[in-house]
């Protein structure tokens, strides 16, 4: 009697929506091998520079326009700048592909994008990336949450040029003390500091959603890392964690955001899976 292996199926080809330093993490490590993946088409403002890059790659994957990246690929990962997530989402979802998305924010600004996945058979799927619990909550969402609340302390570099700072008028790059920037709901802090807090957004998506979601943000010229605490109140539990993330080589995101896609990339076809 012949059992099939259905995790001896074809890999799933992957692209990447920029290659900026979570890009190009990704990429290395999809050209090193990540089981059940291949890089199959990358997408970068600067064509020449993407070129250079892919050509260092053992197996150089085809530049492609974002429009057309879901014509090479299962699953295309967006790791650009938030302004760019619906032209980036709309062709993928609308082709029934799956779509990772780094710039959680943005999807807030375009409910749209859900509809469109439901519509085609697309799917969005947000990885942990710099947060951690998010299985725990998305376990108390299943019963009743009574608040979620979240404090983030960045080191300077971290949040320079946000634009809650140019709106008002907040000058941190001689800042000698912490400061509390900013204290609301995680869906005003999306619209403050959308590259800096995506992390609140899956929070809030996980659990009681972007407006009951609460968040304090500081600068603080004493850290070093992005570091993140958070605290649930649940019927089912009470519980608080802390994550100091090193920053990449954008000092706006995490290491760890890259090895989030990564981790989440290798559980695709993994046939043992941890996690909620």
């Amino acid at each position: 009697m012949h059992i099939s292996n259905s995790f001896a199926a074809a890999p799933y080809r992957v692209a990447l929506a920029g290659l900026g330093a979570i890009g190009q993490a990704i990429a290395r490590r999809l050209d090193e091998g990540i089981p059940g993946c291949s890089l199959a088409a990358v997408a970068a403002r600067d064509e020449r520079k993407a070129k250079a890059f892919v050509d260092q790659l053992a197996h150089p994957p085809a530049l492609a326009p974002l429009p057309a990246l879901a014509q090479h690929a299962d699953i295309v990962v967006e790791c650009a700048p938030a302004a760019l997530l619906a032209q980036i989402a709309e062709p993928v979802l609308s082709a029934g592909k799956q779509l990772v998305v780094l710039s959680v924010g943005a999807l807030l600004e375009h409910p749209q994008l859900e509809k469109l996945a439901a519509r085609y058979g697309g799917r969005i799927l947000v990885p942990t990336g710099a947060l951690i619990g998010l299985d725990a909550v998305a376990a108390a969402a299943q019963g009743t949450i009574y608040s979620v609340r979240m404090v983030t302390r960045k080191p300077i570099a971290g949040l320079l040029g946000a634009p809650f700072l140019g709106a008002n008028n907040i000058d941190i790059k001689d800042l000698k003390a912490p400061l509390k920037l900013f204290e609301g709901s995680a869906r005003e802090a999306a619209k403050g500091f959308p590259a800096n807090l995506n992390v609140a957004v899956a929070l809030s998506l996980a659990g009681i959603g972007p407006d009951r979601t609460m968040l304090e943000i500081w600068a603080d010229p004493g850290v070093t890392r992005n570091t993140h605490r958070i605290e649930v109140d649940a019927d089912s539990a009470r519980f608080s964690m802390t994550i100091e993330n090193i920053p990449s080589e954008n000092p706006r995101t995490g290491r760890i955001t890259a090895l989030s896609v990564i981790a989440l990339l290798r559980k695709l076809s993994a046939p043992l899976r941890i996690g909620t």
